[in-house]
């Protein structure tokens, strides 16, 4: 994959999308991580709870930031699916939305909400989870390194749960709105796993980790030092 983009599209297409994905991540990102500690005071979560509490919480505001990251999510797919040498500027890509359809910004709203639900609530629960079990049994240094293993393990487990919810969103997102091959979420689901089977959904989970993992790592160290 990676040698068929540089013969054909060139090194800048792997920063494809880059100012969209960073406008995705000012307002998505920011808000399910910081919504994060607050949910969980409202929820009574802490330390002791369980998983599953953990898991609702950033589930929440996983979906919550998800609302708000929506349309810079089909801008940067469109980005990123965009085949030439001459890849379109963010604000023509809205433009090009905008004048078509505007409600196209929020076209695969429903996957990426269950998407950004199941991501934040795994990731943040098990970073916590993981955490607490390294912090208990002492076998890792307090600090930077416990952080580090902690995010990696919750990074490897979100390229798990989220990979099927990527491969529909991104069908969802990247469908034309004249000629829609998916009607829905589970329209999209029930496709994909009859014409490529159910490791059809998991197609692309080496990238997928290998995004996770080190975003996870970055995002929760530098969350831990400003906190």
């Amino acid at each position: 994959t990676i040698k068929t983009i540089f013969r054909e599209e060139g090194m800048r297409a792997f920063w494809k999308g880059i100012d969209a994905a960073w406008l995705r991540e000012a307002s998505y990102t920011s808000l399910r991580l910081g919504l994060y500690d607050p949910i969980k005071n409202v929820m009574g979560v802490n330390n002791k709870s369980n998983f599953f509490m953990k898991f609702a919480a950033g589930s929440l505001a996983g979906g919550i930031g998800s609302l708000f990251g929506n349309p810079f999510d089909v801008i940067k797919t469109r980005m990123m699916t965009f085949e030439g040498k001459n890849p379109k500027t963010f604000m023509n890509t809205f433009i090009d939305i905008y004048k078509t359809r505007k409600m196209d910004l929020y076209k695969g709203l429903q996957a990426n909400i269950i998407r950004a639900c199941v991501l934040n609530g795994t990731k943040m629960a098990c970073y916590d989870q993981i955490k607490e079990t390294i912090t208990q049994t002492n076998m890792i240094p307090a600090g930077i390194p416990t952080q580090f293993c902690a995010a990696f393990g919750a990074g490897f487990l979100m390229a798990i749960t989220v990979s099927p919810f990527d491969m529909i969103r991104t069908q969802l997102m990247n469908q034309s709105s004249t000629a829609k091959m998916y009607s829905g979420f589970i329209d999209c689901f029930v496709k994909i796993v009859k014409e490529k089977g159910f490791t059809g959904l998991y197609a692309g989970f080496i990238p997928i980790w290998a995004r996770f993992a080190p975003n996870a790592c970055l995002q929760f160290i530098i969350f831990e030092q400003i906190k």
